[in-house]
């Protein structure tokens, strides 16, 4: 049984949750807060876990196969925990894209499998989204998924 079969991607609180998330990336990426990529994403929590406040973690069925990612995840995964990052993962690769759009066309495309959103020690960003999923990760964490899933819906 997968995390998708136990965790039903319909739910109203998914959707609300789901929206947050996108509006959270949307608003991340405009205001430059929002670091792309399992290397990257590595590399900024090492030089400042302070500065993170929210891991997204995103596959779709044809990454569960990929033993590299699947083991990068799970280390910035306790990471996360040790550093009292909220964590999510979610599925819907397509939709990330069409979310953050496409990379310029003399570029490499992004790896959209790990993305962070920071919070510089300067400046007090809040958002209602970030609170929503915020929250979401706490209630889950009180359920003891330690690592909750949303499914990003396809519009």
């Amino acid at each position: 049984m997968t995390l998708e079969e136990l965790v039903p991607c319909d739910s109203s609180k998914m959707q609300a949750v789901s929206e947050a998330v996108e509006r959270v990336l949307v608003a991340a990426q405009r205001q430059d807060r929002l670091t792309v990529g399992v290397y990257e994403s590595a590399k900024l929590m090492n030089v400042d876990p302070d500065s993170v406040v929210l891991c997204v973690l995103a596959t779709d069925e044809e990454d569960e196969g990929d033993i590299a990612l699947q083991i990068h995840f799970t280390l910035i995964q306790a990471f996360c925990c040790d550093n009292d990052i909220h964590i999510l993962r979610v599925s819907g690769m397509q939709r990330l894209a069409a979310i953050l759009g496409e990379p310029q066309a003399d570029s490499e495309p992004r790896d959209l499998h790990c993305l962070l959103v920071t919070n510089p020690h300067t400046d007090a960003w809040k958002s209602q989204g970030l609170a929503e999923v915020a929250n979401y990760c706490a209630e889950s964490r009180d359920r003891n998924q330690w690592v909750p899933f949303v499914c990003l819906q396809e519009r």
